[in-house]
């Protein structure tokens, strides 16, 4: 074990107490304040999804940001076009909430009573004073179809250009025929990418070609939409949703080259929330974004055997677009449990069974391993002052999976949390939901 490494924990380590951490003080959260400084954005990793202590810690970070910092909006990953209801019920406090979360936070991060804590707490905050404003930076319905973002083209063409709205209804959705009529179970996404990748290239393509075609022409005309009395606004959210439709038909398109490919791989779906937190940004002084470590950190992502070559995060392109403006936080944890599905074979097809799953210790060569062999309870970490053998770290967990990494180089800071919990779902034992 590094003596040093052990000394620094000791002295410049934030600890919190042991309590859940709506329970940590403000003042226990200051060295934050210093270690953010002026970045507009502040994301925020999670080791493993679905675990309640990092959802915890995403509400507490984010309020502790929104009073003394003055940031303005929480970014998931989840679909851009689904969150819209989302921010409209903090705005507007309209419509079931329990509904709005299930079907406005995509894979199915929105059915647990974590998130129904956050969003009502954004909505006192939105009747008291100034709202925080709710934004997904994902491609739509999982990453499993466009269908839902070109719907929120065509509604916005209805009112602005109503005969290509047309054009699109003829043309372009029934080619989503193939999409599975039930969408009902935890599984839903991996029976609609696999009913995509059984077309034909002929239908592929040509859906490919209408969804460029409908961004284009979405782009070339927005002036035309805006002096004829349409919402700014609107023209540009039919815009990014239309870029969006268009990433996703590319991400789910590269998937059918996988078994023949012999270029290396592109990552289509990072590169595509890059993009959304960039246009949120034209509209917020100040963002907690909250997604995967793998999605979160400055490096490209690796994590053999699975991810084999490196791939650019939406880290590694906001790193390179906002330089100083981007402060990175990534999560560690000590061991304890994980909420985890898997479809059994009594399953539907698109219908999985939860379980409760003990998580190992981690490996003593990765981060998680090394802090939790030198420290107690759960910690906050500035890596820029961190002696030098932490870099003798190969990676950090993401369950029982290590991923590889350069901790400095990735990170900013790291959260470590001594045991994780499953989360607070809604989703029974049999995988439904109501």
């Amino acid at each position: 074990m590094s003596d040093d490494l052990a000394d620094w924990l000791r002295t410049a380590a934030v600890r919190f107490d042991d309590v859940e951490p709506d329970e940590v003080s403000d003042a226990q959260l200051e060295p934050l304040l210093t270690f953010v400084g002026d970045a507009r954005v502040v994301a925020l990793g999670e080791s493993m999804h679905r675990a309640h202590e990092f959802l915890a810690w995403r509400a507490r970070i984010l309020r502790f940001l929104v009073e003394h910092a003055g940031f303005t909006a929480l970014v998931l990953e989840s679909g851009f076009i689904e969150g819209q209801p989302v921010d409209n019920w903090v705005r507007t406090g309209e419509g079931g909430l329990r509904s709005v979360l299930t079907d406005g936070i995509t894979y199915h991060f929105g059915k647990c009573q974590e998130a129904l804590d956050l969003v009502v707490w954004m909505r006192e905050r939105a009747v008291s004073s100034e709202p925080v404003r709710f934004y997904g930076m994902d491609i739509p319905d999982s990453a499993a179809t466009a269908l839902p973002a070109v719907r929120e083209v065509i509604a916005f063409l209805d009112r602005a250009d109503p005969r290509y709205a047309e054009h699109l209804r003829a043309t372009l959705l029934g080619g989503f025929d193939h999409l599975p009529a039930d969408r009902s179970g935890l599984a839903r996404a991996a029976t609609a990418i696999q009913s995509y990748l059984a077309l034909d290239d002929a239908r592929r393509h040509a859906m490919t070609s209408a969804i460029n075609a409908m961004t284009e022409r979405l782009r070339a005309r927005a002036t035309d939409y805006c002096a004829a009395g349409a919402d700014p606004e609107h023209v540009a959210f039919a815009i990014r949703a239309s870029e969006l439709a268009r990433s996703t038909d590319a991400f789910l398109a590269a998937m059918s080259e996988g078994p023949t490919r012999t270029w290396a791989p592109a990552n289509i779906r990072d590169s595509a929330m890059a993009d959304t937190v960039e246009w949120i940004l034209e509209r917020e002084e100040r963002v907690l974004v909250f997604a995967a470590n793998g999605h979160v950190r400055r490096t490209p992502y690796l994590a053999p055997p699975f991810v084999s070559e490196p791939l650019a995060t939406v880290g590694t392109h906001l790193a390179a677009r906002l330089g100083g403006d981007l402060r990175v936080i990534g999560t560690t944890f000590g061991g304890g449990e994980a909420w985890l599905h898997r479809p059994g074979p009594q399953d539907e097809p698109g219908h999985s069974t939860p379980f409760i799953e003990p998580l190992p210790s981690p490996r003593p060569d990765t981060l998680d391993g090394m802090l939790a062999a030198r420290a107690s309870g759960s910690l906050f970490i500035d890596l820029a002052e961190a002696p030098d053998s932490i870099g003798a770290a190969v990676g950090t967990h993401n369950g029982p999976e290590v991923e590889l990494a350069d901790i400095r180089a990735a990170f900013d800071g790291i959260l470590h949390v001594e045991r994780l919990s499953p989360w607070h779902t809604w989703i029974d034992a049999r995988g439904h939901w109501s």
